[in-house]
């Protein structure tokens, strides 16, 4: 099973956390499922960018990007050149490294 490494972020992991889930899992729900409470505004279906991640290392072992996506980035905080909708970036074989963003677009946090 693929490793996930979340670097610290204040309010979800303040000391990072290493998680594991299947390949063919989403980021976000491997978070979710390890009670890494990321925000998830339209429920995983790529119509937010509440969900937003930086993936700092294994980025090509992910899902291609789609369309959709690449349109959602578009729209997020602190956009970088490895930013991934955690809910569209499935995994596939290799351990990934990612990063939470500081904020999120949202002006109300989500109580999933």
């Amino acid at each position: 099973m693929p490793i996930i490494k979340i670097l610290p972020h204040a309010e979800y992991c303040p000391q990072g956390k290493t998680v594991t889930a299947p390949a063919g899992t989403s980021i976000c729900e491997a978070l979710l499922d390890n009670h890494i409470e990321i925000e998830h505004a339209c429920d995983q279906v790529c119509a937010c960018t509440t969900c937003h991640v930086i993936v700092r290392e294994g980025g090509r072992t992910l899902s291609e990007m789609e369309e959709g996506e690449e349109d959602m980035l578009d729209r997020a905080w602190g956009l970088e050149p490895d930013s991934r909708l955690s809910c569209q970036a499935i995994l596939g074989q290799t351990d990934v490294t990612i990063e939470i963003p500081k904020y999120s677009i949202n002006h109300a946090k989500e109580n999933h």
